[in-house]
């Protein structure tokens, strides 16, 4: 009996030491996810340190295959950290909360110039954020963003050619990151881009940088984080430099809810001296971006000018068409209030019906006032409107409805906020990427000659088909391509592929004669003279072949990310993006292993990239 007890209170000991060993992962998960949102908090609460020192406590209690997570929220607490020693002290002007779907409107930007995603530009909107593109009337350089195969946004650049654009390309591999880049800027000298990013260095959400035109190198520099107040743990966009060089415009959402977004006007400062900030409400309160109470600075000026509004009399005549559409819509507003009071009354009970009755009967009052007030105003715009016609002034109809429709904002602060419009889907000419010939050697349904004749530099092979009195058609050389031409006194001599080792020649020999050529032979030249095979044999034991694939993207700008998965799964070797005659390049190499050049060509073919070829370059 007590040995079946002790039996019994064993299992159950054991039972229990079981189930914490399987509850021990998922509570160490748990502790794990609570104490990055503790750090989380802390980041967004500007207290970097704070957020440091839970990540490196989280860090510490975990494996090393477990620390990615926590290891990425440490670095964006480091960098918050870092960026507390170079603060800048902006004046501001004005700051002012829009919805998030249409923000951009409201900067002081060439009208009509934010075109609605999709276009032809941009297919796809980033989650609210960036879902219109700017095309200005003019323009000669574009600068948008736009998603890879992977969903992921970079910044593609375009340019105006006599009748068309170039094709877009990536701007370069230092504005280029893992994740999202979006709103890119060109100052309006045309030597800045600003952007936002959120996988370059930064302090996490998307952050904003400037990059400046390097003459030397004709290209742009490494990107720099704006940092404090512009850059912030939160989502921070779309930055300009106003033309009359009066203001710095960007916008955040670090004091809005989601569907909104604030815009911060500041006092454009070419030379911002820079500053270490290590008090963090101190940090908090330059991030706040609160206006100086400097009634100095309330010149009531909009940033973008009215339409048609040149003159005193124009901006009279819109001003009276504000006011009154104004009133209409204020009694349109009261009104429904009415109906919908008197809705109410008609199942309202004893005290509650006693108040609304004496409520409406109250705002039924103030009827009269306010009809009285749309007469007013009516009369007053009739007035502006004889006035024109008795000095026999002609009023663009069109431009003046415009300007009157555009909503005005903060006319009561130091800053206006125009609305713009929106401008019409771009239709741009935009060339197509020129595919490259590829002369890897291949059998296909019809047969191609060879684009340029010239044989390549260094040691080649090439498997000779036949020679004729006349030039061969597309039937004769039987699927084969390349094949090249020469001519040898009066006869065509055809030759099919340029093969770097005697090895890759003589593999595909036998496969050329079941095509027809009983009679190919095999041929060898060196800087485009022919040399007999026996020597090519012997110069080939003193070169070393090196191979480059190349592919220029079905897309024009990326390639899929399962493809670039499966290009890092067969070489470590680096895969270099750059721009050849316009369009995007992608190059893999260079590789020692013909065989796997192939492997990588083959990929990208069964991918869909069928504009993909090998280069060969020897080495002695």
């Amino acid at each position: 009996m007590i040995r079946k007890m002790r039996n019994s209170i064993f299992v159950n000991i054991f039972m229990i030491s079981i189930l914490c060993l399987a509850l021990r992962p998922a509570y160490a998960q748990d502790m794990t996810k609570q104490m990055l949102e503790e750090a989380d908090s802390a980041r967004l609460a500007y207290d970097f340190p704070k957020a440091e020192e839970i990540c490196q406590r989280v860090i510490a209690a975990l494996d090393s295959s477990s620390r990615t997570e926590a290891t990425e929220h440490l670095i964006l607490a480091q960098n918050g950290l870092s960026m507390m020693n170079f603060c800048s002290t902006p004046k501001v002007v004005a700051k002012q909360v829009f919805s998030l779907k249409d923000f951009f409107l409201f900067y002081p930007l060439q009208d009509h110039s934010w075109r609605k995603v999709p276009n032809q530009l941009d297919s796809i909107p980033t989650k609210d954020i960036e879902t219109a593109t700017y095309v200005p009337d003019g323009a000669q350089t574009l600068l948008y963003s736009s998603t890879d195969e992977d969903g992921i946004r970079n910044i593609y650049i375009t340019n105006f050619k006599d009748t068309a654009w170039s094709v877009p390309a990536l701007i370069n591999e230092q504005l280029t990151s893992s994740s999202d880049e979006i709103f890119p800027m060109l100052s309006p000298d045309g030597k800045s881009i600003f952007f936002a990013s959120k996988g370059l260095y930064g302090m996490g959400g998307y952050d904003l940088y400037v990059s400046s035109w390097n003459e030397e190198n004709a290209d742009w520099d490494v990107p720099v984080n704006m940092g404090f107040p512009y850059s912030s743990p939160y989502d921070d966009f779309l930055f300009i430099n106003t033309d009359d060089g009066e203001y710095s415009i960007f916008a955040s959402n670090r004091e809005c809810s989601k569907d909104s977004v604030c815009i911060y006007v500041l006092e454009y400062d070419g030379m911002p001296v820079r500053k270490s900030i290590t008090d963090l409400g101190e940090l908090r309160k330059l991030c706040r971006l609160t206006p100086a109470d400097d009634k100095s600075k309330f010149d009531n000026r909009s940033a973008v000018r009215d339409a048609g509004t040149d003159n005193t009399e124009t901006k009279e005549y819109v001003a009276r068409v504000r006011a009154v559409r104004a009133i209409r819509d204020s009694i349109a507003a009261f009104n429904k209030n009415l109906d919908e009071m008197r809705s109410k009354l008609s199942s309202a009970k004893g005290d509650d019906a006693a108040k609304l009755t004496e409520t409406i009967s109250e705002r039924e009052a103030q009827l009269p006032a306010l009809n009285d007030s749309l007469s007013k105003a009516s009369k007053a715009l009739q007035e502006v409107e004889m006035d024109f016609l008795s000095k026999g002034i002609v009023l663009d109809a069109n431009k003046l409805q415009a300007a009157a429709d555009r909503e005005i904002v903060g006319s009561s602060s130091a800053y206006t906020f125009s609305k713009n419009s929106y401008g019409p889907a771009p239709h741009l000419n935009i060339l197509k990427p020129k595919p490259s010939f590829d002369y890897s050697f291949k059998i296909l349904p019809e047969g191609k000659f060879a684009e340029n004749n010239t044989l390549p530099e260094g040691l080649v092979y090439q498997i000779q088909i036949f020679a004729q009195s006349r030039k061969a058609t597309t039937a004769d050389i039987k699927g084969l391509s390349p094949v090249f031409e020469r001519q040898s006194g009066n006869r065509y001599v055809y030759s099919a592929g340029l093969f770097r080792s005697y090895k890759d020649v003589l593999s595909n020999l036998n496969k050329v004669k079941r095509q027809g050529f009983r009679s190919a032979i095999i041929t060898a030249y060196s800087d485009g003279q022919p040399i007999s095979v026996s020597n090519a044999r012997k110069m080939e034991a003193d070169i070393k072949t090196v191979y480059l694939v190349k592919v220029y993207p079905a897309n024009g700008s990326s390639l899929p990310g399962d493809l670039l998965n499966e290009i890092k799964a067969l070489t470590p070797t680096d895969l270099i993006k750059s721009v050849e005659d316009g369009s995007v390049v992608f190059k893999i190499g260079p590789l020692d292993d013909k065989a796997l050049a192939d492997s990588i060509l083959n990929a990208m073919k069964k991918a869909g990239e069928t504009n993909a070829s090998i280069e060969t370059t020897q080495v002695r």
